[in-house]
This record gives C-alpha cells, sequence and structure tokens, in this order.
C-alpha cells in the first residue's frame, strides 16, 4: 500500500501539465504592485521619525522611530480606523475625499445592547491591516485620502441623538468628503440618511444589506432600529421606489414591517433569492432599482446580514444570512457605480468572539473603499 497518489500519471508527466502562471491572478496581482506609488508610505515614515524621535543607535532599521506613530507597529499606537490621521479641527474635513465618523449609540437597540462600543472595537481591529490589497491592486495610503473625526457626541435621548448625527454627516458631505459611519445601532440609518439627502440634488437610492426589514414605523413607541427606512423613505428625495433590501429573512422580520414594505413597493431578495440567482445577478438588479432616476446611492450594511455563526458579535444574530465571501462580493459589486456614503452597523463588542465581527465590518469597508479607487469613483484629490 502506498501513501503517495499521482491519480495515475507519473511524476514526469505531473511536471509536464499545461498551465502558466501567467493565467493566474497571483501573477498580474503581483505585477500590479510594482506600478502603486510609495511617496505616502515614505512620507508617513518621514513624518514618524520627525515628530517621534529617531530610533536608539542600537537599531539598524532606521526607518523605526523612537515613539510610534504611523501603521507599525500593528499592536500599538493610539487607534483610529487604519490608523489614519486623526482631523481634529472638522472643518478641514474638505482636505479628504473620505472621512470616518463614529456613532456610538445604542439606545434604540430592542434586545441586546453594546453597539455603543462598536465603533472603538471596529478602530481597534483595523490596525490589523495595511493599507494594500493584493487582488485589487490597491493601496488606500497611496491613492485616496483618508481622516478618521472620531465620534459623534450622541447624547442619552434618540430624537436629540438623531439630529446630531444627521448634522455630522450632513456637514461632512456638503464639503465634498464622502461619509464612512461606523455604528452603532441600525436606528441611526435614518438620521444618516437625512444628512445626506439634504445634500443631493434629486434622488437618493440606498441599498441595504440586512436579514431584517427595518421598515416599520415605530418600535415599543421610538423610532428604534427596526424603524429607520419608514422614516428614511418619508424624505421627499429618498422615494421607497429606490430602496432595495438584501438578504432579508428567517424569524426576525416583524409583520408590521412587512406590511409597509409590501405597502410602499419597495423591493426585497432573500438569501433564497441570493442563491437563486446568484450574486452578480443580485448586484445589477440592486443597482438597478437603487439608481433608477436616482443621482447618488447610500450604502448600509448591516453586519448581521451575515450568517451568524460568522459575526456573533451583534445585537440581533440570525442564521441563515450571507457567507463572508458572498456578502464582500456583492459589496464590491455595487461599490463598481460608486456611493455617497456607507454606513456599517450592529457590531456589539461585548458578544463578539476575538474581534471576528469587527474584523467583519472593517474588510466591507476597505473593499468598498478599494473598489471605487479602483473604478475611478473617489480619489485623485
Amino acid at each position: 500500500m502506498s501513501f503517495f497518489h499521482n491519480h495515475g500519471l507519473s511524476h514526469r508527466e505531473s511536471k509536464d501539465a499545461s498551465f502558466s502562471r501567467e493565467d493566474f491572478e497571483g501573477y498580474s496581482a503581483a505585477q500590479a504592485e510594482a506600478k502603486l506609488p510609495q511617496a505616502r508610505s515614505e512620507a508617513e515614515i518621514s513624518r514618524a521619525i520627525a515628530l517621534g524621535l529617531e530610533a536608539a543607535q542600537s537599531i539598524e532599521d532606521r526607518t523605526i522611530s523612537c515613539f510610534s506613530r504611523g501603521e507599525l507597529p500593528h499592536w500599538a499606537g493610539i487607534n483610529t480606523f487604519l490608523k489614519m490621521p486623526f482631523l481634529e479641527n472638522v472643518h478641514e474635513v474638505d482636505q479628504y475625499d473620505i472621512a470616518i465618523l463614529g456613532v456610538p449609540f445604542d439606545i434604540g437597540t430592542t434586545y441586546r445592547p453594546g453597539t455603543r462600543f462598536g465603533p472603538q472595537a471596529i478602530r481597534r481591529i483595523s490596525a490589523l491591516y495595511t493599507t494594500y490589497n493584493y487582488e485589487l491592486g490597491v493601496d488606500l495610503r497611496e491613492q485616496v485620502k483618508i481622516c478618521d473625526l472620531g465620534d459623534v457626541f450622541t447624547v442619552a435621548n434618540i430624537e436629540k441623538s438623531f439630529d446630531q448625527i444627521s448634522k455630522a454627516v450632513s456637514f461632512v458631505l456638503s464639503k465634498g468628503t464622502m461619509p464612512i459611519i461606523l455604528g452603532g445601532d441600525h436606528a441611526i440609518g435614518y438620521p444618516c440618511l437625512r444628512g445626506i439627502a439634504e445634500n443631493i440634488e434629486g434622488n437618493v437610492g440606498i441599498i441595504h444589506l440586512d436579514r431584517h426589514v427595518d421598515t416599520q414605523e415605530k418600535d415599543m413607541d421610538e423610532r428604534m432600529h427596526t424603524t429607520p427606512w419608514f422614516h428614511a423613505t418619508n424624505i421627499p428625495n429618498a422615494p421607497p421606489s429606490n430602496l432595495v433590501q438584501i438578504g432579508i429573512g428567517g424569524w426576525q422580520v416583524p409583520r408590521a414591517g412587512v406590511a409597509v414594505a409590501r405597502e410602499r413597493g419597495t423591493t426585497i431578495l432573500t438569501i433564497t433569492d441570493v442563491e437563486r440567482l446568484g450574486i452578480e445577478k443580485v448586484a445589477e438588479i440592486a443597482l438597478e432599482v437603487a439608481w433608477k432616476g436616482a443621482k447618488a446611492v447610500y450604502l448600509s450594511f448591516d453586519i448581521d446580514s451575515l450568517d451568524a455563526g460568522f459575526v456573533p458579535g451583534t445585537g440581533w444574530p440570525e442564521p441563515g444570512g450571507f457567507l463572508p465571501r458572498e456578502a464582500l462580493k456583492l459589496l464590491q459589486l455595487v461599490a463598481r457605480e460608486g456611493v455617497c456614503g456607507m454606513e456599517v452597523v450592529e457590531v456589539s463588542p461585548p458578544y463578539d468572539i476575538s474581534d471576528t465581527t469587527a474584523l467583519m465590518a472593517v474588510r466591507a469597508i476597505v473593499d468598498v473603499i478599494a473598489t471605487m479607487v479602483l473604478h475611478g469613483k473617489i480619489g485623485g484629490r
């Protein structure tokens, strides 16, 4: 008996198999990396040394500073998103293509709280990443200007917090900068969209990945995280005909929200629809619905749209959702046409395991940004 199998081919025959490494994405991706600039990376190293002192004389690598500044080492320093610059003066946001803003808000939660700590967790684990993606051939540090504005000051009142959130999002977009919002529970979808819509001369479409419709008018007599798209689609230039919701299903879809979706004629695709149609076709449908007669599209990514086994750190986990690769592929496909803003919501660190849920949130954001850069929808400032 032999433990070595060659499936009927001799060693020499196996070596003669017809393939070329030039046919692999891995080859073309490696070639593309050589074309990427490094100027901003080099500037960051120089800045780190200037502000953080030169390293001790025993350190041979003279790109290392004495105090940690910039990306390295990944476990040290003060975490902003991807360790991008913290912009204390928000009036200077117009100097950037993208602004990250946290919304530590969870008083719209109807079961498990903790999403107020979502922005911290997302920023913390984002330090694990570099700014370069191998397959896409994009380096965010070199190709797009990103800053972190810190967090919106939310208070212990839902409606007052909504006003704060809308003002923050509106201010960023009014300066020509794309806001990316780290939630926070999904109640923030409404004030975020309100801040977006008042800066768009025309209709705004909404692409919403979730397991829940979130279209009921009130929950426990308040505008909670089950209600954002009822109120968002009451905004005159955010009509329900431009709302497409993907991944809906399971045992946590309130009938009150279903009735509203039916009455308003929104477009809902379940996970079964996704399996039957395929990711590419679903993306095509989503873009057609959201962009029909619209001037811009807003992207809402609820982390619980993924199967609960992959994202335990969320308030309403539901089995049977997207696999991570499916969700990321869908996000990339819709981002090719560009989005005017993006929110990632319902990351609840108290229930997370090894930061896996927060890490998925980071991955969703950087994939969307990189796809927009790759297709010329952002960057170049």
